[in-house]
């Protein structure tokens, strides 16, 4: 297994990646090839106290860097010798099983979809994060961004994405599919969303995934379903709103104990269990977000990675490419289309 790792992306390239690269080549004893300015690279190895490369570390040269302010749209035109272009150049000509970046996340995106490219019937690729819920282990949120405005084809096809991803690469044998909604009746929505339920309800009664309906917001984190679907620009919203509350409550809980003595004395009691809540949150454990769609896994880490979060992101990676969830997808193109209305329907032109 060989993970291609683009050392220049984020905000703490390349030392933080460096570091989470090493970290990972040496507990997941994967092969890793680290992407940007060699002498960047071998900088922080010596910043790090690390004389040489391991064995199953090495330096793919690149010259340029994808900054946050170039156009995503010809980015990899623009700086074709780019850590990010370079990296997924490699990943499209099988000289790597996966590709992990924390570098701009719209580049990224059109990067992976020109270059690697999308697989064969499907209309839009997107970004599929873990949402920290009981189920599971998690839920698949598709899409939080890739895609702000959709249509109910989109949808199915994240739906089945989605369901393919969770069940090859995390095992969940039928795997629980949830339209995120304003109400649970299938009635409820605009209609993009009622027209989407019932391609789903349609795809479930054939037996091709396990729809349970229509998702309220505050239902989302009692873990309901393992895979969540919703149009970029809503699921964004929601899961910047979780993030959100999660910082709050970890600060509030924070202060409360911190207030006094007694409060401080009831840390120490509860600090494991606190520290194992800490964890259940954090991005650095989950690592990166999945951009399913694309013929070959590519994991978007958080911009602000440290070498933890980037380590996670690799683990991420090296379960994404053991899986089969592209070949899923592939197998089953042909029930994630929506099929224009004939002429002989009596829905054409008059």
């Amino acid at each position: 297994m060989k993970i291609v790792v683009d050392a220049m992306g984020g905000d703490n390239a390349p030392l933080e990646i460096v570091k989470g690269a090493l970290m990972a080549a040496r507990d997941f004893q994967t092969e890793i090839t680290l992407v940007g300015r060699g002498e960047d690279i071998l900088r922080s190895l010596e910043e790090l106290g690390e004389g040489n490369l391991p064995g199953n570390v090495e330096i793919a040269n690149a010259t340029q860097v994808v900054e946050m302010e170039d156009d995503p749209a010809t980015v990899t035109k623009v700086k074709s010798d780019s850590s990010m272009t370079v990296g997924l150049k490699l990943l499209h000509d099988g000289k790597a099983d996966a590709m992990v970046s924390a570098g701009s996340t719209g580049a990224l995106l059109s990067g992976a979809t020109l270059v690697v490219k999308r697989i064969r019937g499907i209309r839009r690729a997107c970004l599929a994060p873990m949402l920290p819920t009981p189920a599971n282990g998690g839920t698949l949120m598709v899409d939080v961004g890739a895609n702000a405005e959709c249509t109910p084809e989109y949808l199915l096809q994240f739906a089945f994405m989605g369901s393919f991803f969770v069940k090859s690469a995390k095992g969940v044998e039928d795997p629980k599919v949830g339209l995120l909604n304003i109400g649970a009746e299938e009635t409820k929505g605009n209609p993009l969303y009622k027209e989407a339920h019932q391609l789903l309800k349609r795809a479930s009664e054939e037996g091709r995934i396990n729809f349970i309906g229509n998702v309220e917001a505050r239902e989302v984190m009692n873990g309901v379903c393992d895979v969540l679907v919703a149009d970029g620009f809503t699921g964004n919203v929601l899961l910047k709103s979780i993030e959100g509350m999660g910082i709050f409550f970890m600060g509030a809980l924070k202060d409360m104990f911190t207030k006094s003595f007694l409060s401080k004395m009831a840390y120490l009691v509860l600090k494991k269990d606190l520290k194992g809540l800490k964890k259940l949150v954090s991005s650095e454990e989950v690592g990166g977000t999945a951009l399913l769609g694309i013929q070959r896994p590519v994991i978007k880490a958080h911009g602000s990675s440290n070498a933890y979060a980037i380590r996670s992101a690799i683990r991420q990676a090296i379960k994404a490419a053991e899986s089969d969830t592209a070949a899923l997808i592939s197998e089953n193109i042909e029930y994630m289309k929506v099929k224009e209305p004939s002429r002989e329907d009596g829905h054409g032109d008059a």
